[in-house]
């Protein structure tokens, strides 16, 4: 995401999914560039634009054309089923032909007929189609600036939201063209073949002041009524899981509002990590949070983590293993038979040397009781499952033949479980498994001098851009950018 500020008048466009990668809309009083090759959807756009403008949010526009006639409008318009002659008559559009040196002059007359115009119809909204002829205007050696320059400035001066829209083709490859900068956004539509037999149409935000905006590409359709952006990795929500779930804190903001509020309670999620990736931080924190707001834990240790380590590494989390022992609110499953301190020896399921069976049962017997009693008392279970070490110590066809059971037995009773490996190490057939039994995943790897998390999979059906991890001097000591 790209963040330049705080916006206190928004402008909605009216557009599906345009509005969601701009944060809600642009912020009143701007100027866009929107530019595209011939056939990508540039005036359709800027019509909807300002159609949408009218029929939601009761703001008039104009519609000003150097090339095109009126009725040419009208006639290709309809087949979307908007009748702009309707909106004329009722003064919450206007579409105007003049030639660019015209309008210019009409605009810098005070008085004059632009102004006119935006006082018969209180017009908010402008599309100017299109800005690349007063390059010709200009003449040659000129590349317009002077009137786009003043183009600008008398669209701030009235506090107008414009869209001027721009041939691309005009402009790849050379140096970036004034316009750029002196507007306050650019957004490109493109057309590009896609899986050799197709073409995809996409919409991307390169810049916005103001707001935020959903960075890469997006796809564009047309459709009956208008054109329709899918913004990218999105799926359809699982409303099962994402009305009404209360959400888990992770401990870490940026990550809780990549989650919508934290992990959903009673869901399974995956930390997919490997040995490069500083994963410790992102785990302590979540499980610090659990014990600080009252939760009880169960630990399953792994061949580099021991009691004696957790205890150490969640008091930097503000958090205390030892309180929480006191409570009995801490568990332990440890496959290394390692010595604990006598408060800890209670609460430690050893399960060296059984087998398959003999585990599930023991640590089913060992923490069954305690869960009823919890539960009773209205606490929450959270689950620390380290399915590098039961992979290691149990085999995969353990895994294969047990995790979806006991990840369902675990949604059912509401228990939140977090599962730590690395799907990369444990194969392609095993991950798929895993990622298919579980409700999310959270992926975080390094490439060359940064580390990345992604949402990959959610119970919403969405996934989010990969964002950096960033090391901070205070808890939770990592934010993502």
């Amino acid at each position: 995401m790209q963040e330049t500020g705080l916006i206190h008048d928004i402008v909605h466009t009216g557009v599906p999914g345009l509005d969601e990668l701009l944060n809600g809309g642009v912020p009143r009083g701007t100027t866009i560039i929107l530019e595209g090759n011939p056939g990508t959807g540039k005036t359709t756009l800027g019509i909807q634009f300002l159609l949408e403008g009218a029929r939601q949010y009761g703001e008039s526009g104009i519609y000003i054309t150097f090339e095109e006639l009126p009725e040419q409008i009208y006639r290709d318009m309809s087949g979307f089923g908007w009748d702009l002659r309707e909106l004329e008559r009722q003064n919450k559009l206007r579409i105007i032909c003049l030639e660019p040196d015209v309008l210019l002059d009409q605009m810098m007359r005070t008085d004059g007929l632009f102004e006119q115009l935006i006082r018969e119809i209180d017009c908010k909204r402008v599309v100017i189609d299109s800005i690349s002829l007063f390059r010709t205007l200009a003449g040659l050696g000129n590349d317009g600036r002077e009137q786009i320059y003043s183009i600008r400035n008398i669209m701030r001066k009235f506090d107008l939201t414009a869209f001027f829209l721009r041939e691309y083709g005009e402009t790849e490859g050379r140096s970036t063209p004034f316009e750029n900068y002196v507007c306050d956004g650019i957004i490109r539509l493109s057309l590009r073949e896609h899986l050799e037999k197709y073409r995809k149409r996409t919409v991307e935000i390169l810049k916005m002041r103001g707001t935020c905006i959903v960075e890469g590409e997006h796809h564009y359709r047309f459709m009956k009524d208008g054109i329709c952006i899918l913004p990218a990795l999105s799926m359809v929500e699982d409303k099962i899981l994402s009305d009404g779930v209360e959400r888990l804190s992770t401990g870490i903001e940026s990550l809780d509002e990549l989650l919508i509020g934290g992990l959903p309670q009673g869901s399974a999620f995956m930390l997919d990590s490997n040995s490069k990736a500083n994963y410790k931080y992102l785990m302590n924190s979540i499980l610090a949070e659990r014990l600080k707001r009252g939760d009880c834990v169960l630990f399953m240790l792994s061949g580099l983590s021991s009691v004696e380590t957790i205890d150490q590494t969640l008091e930097l989390f503000g958090a205390s293993l030892k309180e929480a022992a006191a409570e009995e609110r801490v568990f332990f499953i440890d496959h290394y038979h390692r010595k604990v301190e006598p408060e800890y020896e209670k609460l430690v399921i050893y399960v060296d040397r059984l087998s398959n069976e003999e585990y599930q049962k023991k640590v089913y017997e060992a923490i069954n009781p305690h869960f009823r009693e919890t539960m009773v008392q209205g606490r929450r279970w959270f689950i620390h499952y380290d399915l590098n070490t039961i992979i290691s110590e149990r085999g995969r066809e353990f895994v294969k033949r047990n995790f979806a059971d006991e990840m369902a037995r675990c949604r059912a009773a509401g228990v939140t479980v977090l599962c730590q490996t690395n799907f990369t190490e444990i194969g392609l057939e095993t991950s798929s498994f895993l990622e298919r039994a579980s409700n999310g995943v959270i992926r975080t790897w390094v490439d060359g001098s940064y580390q990345y998390l992604q949402i990959t999979k959610s119970p919403g059906g969405r996934m989010s851009a990969p964002h950096i991890v960033d090391n901070i001097r205070d808890r939770p000591y990592v934010r993502l950018i």
